[in-house]
């Protein structure tokens, strides 16, 4: 079976869109957003096509397409429909695979499942994008907890955001996980600058070499 990554994140818009679209090309991979909740203006696997320069056959269509910019649940219902687990079934793919949850883990896709359980019943390793900004020693560390409780692998956490030393070594010594990297903001973000941010700040194959949530 090809490498399939979940990207999680601690919270929504924190960067772990343009983090996916970096994974993806360094493992020169599909990526699939099982959910895009909000259609006005560039979707994130439109993003993720733009930034990595992969083919647009490497971008798997989203199982739902969402109108608003909301939970999706509740965007879910807005559009009158509920969200069946069983579209959310990775897909298989001949190469790696990255899938890009929507929002934050314990986001509600029906008023009974939160994301955070469908990703447990996967049980594919995870990427935990945490931002670097104010409050997301909490954040990260409360995310951390509950995959831990349900029992998914972490392959670390990955940084998005300006270097802040301290929090980028405090969440993995408190949370048992190891620190990946941290992709710092590009002001001239495109494909290539993208790339080399991530060569400068990430390694693949430290990425995929434990898929457990030791640190």
């Amino acid at each position: 079976m090809s490498t399939r990554i979940v990207v999680a994140g601690t919270d929504t818009d924190i960067g772990k869109t343009i983090f996916s679209a970096a994974l993806v090309q360094a493992l020169d991979g599909y990526y699939w957003k099982p959910i895009q909740a909000g259609l006005a203006g560039e979707t994130d696997s439109k993003t993720v096509a733009r930034l990595s320069g992969l083919s647009a056959l490497r971008i798997l269509p989203e199982a739902y397409r969402l109108n608003a910019p909301a939970s999706p649940h509740f965007a879910a219902e807005r559009d009158g429909v509920e969200i069946d687990v069983l579209r959310l079934r990775p897909r298989d793919v001949p190469g790696p695979l990255v899938i890009e949850l929507a929002g934050g883990l314990d986001v509600p896709l029906t008023r009974r499942l939160l994301q955070i359980d469908v990703i447990a019943d996967w049980k594919l390793p995870v990427v935990l994008c945490s931002s670097t900004r104010l409050g997301t020693i909490n954040h990260s560390l409360l995310s951390i907890e509950a995959l831990k409780r349900r029992g998914v692998a972490i392959l670390g956490i990955a940084f998005i955001g300006d270097e802040i030393p301290d929090t980028e070594s405090i969440i993995p010594a408190f949370g048992g996980v190891r620190r990946l990297g941290r992709l710092p903001q590009i002001p001239e973000l495109n494909s290539n600058t993208l790339r080399k941010a991530f060569a400068a700040n990430f390694s693949v194959p430290d990425i995929l070499g434990v898929g457990a949530s030791g640190p």
